[in-house]
């Protein structure tokens, strides 16, 4: 039984650890990168090759990931660490049959596990104060049929619409990270956290949120460490009898500069996770709420008169690839309800960046705000602030656009709460 309960043990500090990755925590240190590059390699080579002999999750496992943390990679990675920490766990089991487990082993897996918790919940959490992970929708989204959308956009924009509740919900993922930040009060920032947790867990599983794995593995977290100390728990809530306090994330340092250190390392941490959460998500909110000077005024339009190659054109409903409306947005986001692959597509509409040329009046259609070479270019003439037209060459054509601001309301833009609601909307 103690061999069975030894290898448990050290298969799981083997399997947090792998999932941690604690070293890229120290990427930013000269040097260190040469460690994780050499250890990121080691990794992709190992889960390529147990993919090619018995995992199989994919033919080709996808690394790029493009947003997602759910690839054919990312599971086949998990299902390596999972084989490796088992198979080294054995091995070590039965290499040291009559070794002790270390305290200070015990120590800094509890520790470690810990620490990565509170870096998810002051990451994720401060984000969500300053109302930045999920934005209100904006024109397109807005103009976009709701059956378009797919699950993992839909949750985006129902918390993205309140900033209230964004603001809660990362108020309690903060909370949670205080609370695990001092040994007195981690039982009940695990208990709060779990729920967090498993709430972000659920929501990723129920609509399609491709970031499954991940918060998996957060409330694999959560439920290692309450388990650790479930008699506690469980003669606490359960059974009413006393119980003693929490010991597994303490230890003795026998040496003065170890426990100085120990304190300094701490200080450290809590100021740089959140000292750089906070710096970087200011800085984003004041570029996302800076004062924006738009030539263009931002509304939908839809055309009025389109000439291709100076013969005026009926736009056809059922042509999926024609260009039926202009949307121009604030941050320079716009999108054209069209089919067009020449842009990026997604939920029926052409996404776009957009750039204006005043001394030349042109605008400068682009795929990214870091793109250099636009995919075209316009002139445009702003006849009214309502009327706009637009002319340049596009595929070898050229296209004129005469464009009429449609000023539409969407009643879920403006806010509305009612204490008192004498029906149901």
């Amino acid at each position: 039984m103690k061999q069975i309960k030894k290898i448990f043990f050290r298969f799981f500090f083997l399997y947090f650890f792998l999932i941690i990755t604690p070293w890229f925590w120290l990427a930013y240190i000269p040097g260190i990168n040469y460690v994780t590059e050499f250890y990121a390699k080691g990794m992709q080579w190992i889960v390529f090759k147990f993919n090619d002999w018995f995992l199989h999750v994919k033919p080709k496992l996808n690394i790029e990931g493009n947003g997602s943390g759910d690839t054919s990679y990312a599971w086949a990675e998990f299902y390596t660490i999972i084989i490796l920490s088992l198979a080294i766990a054995v091995i070590w089991a039965v290499l040291n049959k009559k070794e002790k487990e270390s305290r200070a082993l015990e120590y800094w897996l509890h520790n470690l596990i810990r620490y990565n918790l509170i870096m998810v919940a002051f990451s994720y959490g401060i984000i969500k104060l300053f109302g930045l992970q999920m934005p209100f929708p904006n024109l397109s989204q807005l103009a976009t049929p709701l059956g378009d959308f797919l699950p993992m956009r839909f949750s985006w924009m129902f918390i993205g619409y309140s900033q209230p509740y964004q603001f809660f919900s990362g108020l309690m993922e903060v909370i949670v990270g205080l609370l695990l930040l001092y040994r007195r009060t981690i039982p009940l920032g695990l208990i709060i956290g779990l729920g967090v947790f498993i709430n972000v867990f659920a929501m990723n599983m129920c609509y399609d949120i491709p970031v499954k794995l991940y918060s998996m593995q957060i409330v694999i977290c959560c439920f290692f460490l309450l388990a650790i100390d479930s008699r506690k728990y469980l003669n606490f809530f359960i059974l009413n009898k006393p119980t003693i306090p929490t010991t597994g994330y303490d230890y003795h340092f026998n040496k003065r500069w170890q426990r100085i250190g120990r304190i300094v390392l701490k200080t450290v941490f809590i100021l740089l996770l959140v000292g750089l959460n906070l710096y970087q998500c200011i800085d984003w909110y004041e570029k996302t709420h800076a004062q924006e000077t738009s030539v263009i005024p931002h509304g939908i339009y839809n055309i009025k008169t389109f000439k291709k190659n100076n013969q005026i054109i009926e736009i056809d409903a059922n042509d999926t690839l024609a260009w039926k409306d202009f949307i121009f947005d604030k941050g320079k986001l716009g999108s054209i309800k069209t089919a067009d692959t020449t842009f990026m597509n997604k939920y029926g509409r052409a996404y776009f960046i957009y750039e204006t040329v005043k001394a030349k009046q042109m605008i400068h259609f682009k795929e990214g705000m870091s793109d250099t070479v636009p995919l075209f270019k316009m002139k445009y003439k702003l006849i009214t602030k309502n009327n706009l037209q637009l002319e340049g060459v596009f595929k070898k054509d050229t296209l004129f656009y005469e464009l009429v601001k449609h000023d539409k309301k969407f009643p879920l833009a403006e806010k509305q709460f009612h204490w008192i609601s004498e029906a149901n909307r």
